[in-house]
């Protein structure tokens, strides 16, 4: 590849990195690994209920607290205490399948628990209605 095609493909690239929408994705990112680690710092606090209490309108809608609690002693408990937690991934998407059109991240984390060392963990945080970053959905795997 000749000096100028690449001078061009660069120049193009970090105009794309800094466009307004990439840099509001980005910022949403950020702001939704936030709320995940918050809302994680509870539940691993064996918090449930704040937990609950701190998830999207969506969520709170879809499961009760009582379903919430029974669910985290259930499978959440018996991995122990969380020993090492890292960011794997995160993206910004305004759909999500089986869920209304909104604003949304996927973050995963790669956990490692007392009683399971290798383990996904998949929040959904979802810019709720009064504009602040909330959990609306958490899988592990």
């Amino acid at each position: 590849m000749n000096g100028k095609k690449l001078g061009f493909i660069l120049l193009l690239v970090s105009m794309l990195a800094f466009s307004p929408a990439v840099q509001a994705d980005r910022s949403a990112e950020e702001a939704a690994v936030a709320a995940s680690q918050a809302w994680l710092s509870l539940g691993d606090g064996g918090n449930y209920s704040g937990s609950w209490e701190e998830a999207a309108e969506y969520f709170r809608t879809a499961v009760t607290v009582e379903q919430w609690q029974r669910s985290m002693r259930a499978f959440r408990e018996p991995l122990g205490g969380v020993l090492s937690r890292k960011l794997k991934f995160k993206q910004y998407t305004n759909s999500l399948p089986g869920a209304p059109d909104g604003e949304y991240v996927v973050v995963q984390y790669e956990t490692s628990f007392e009683n399971k060392k290798s383990a996904i963990e998949t929040i959904t945080p979802m810019l709720d209605k009064d504009g602040t970053w909330r959990v609306s959905g958490y899988y592990i795997k």
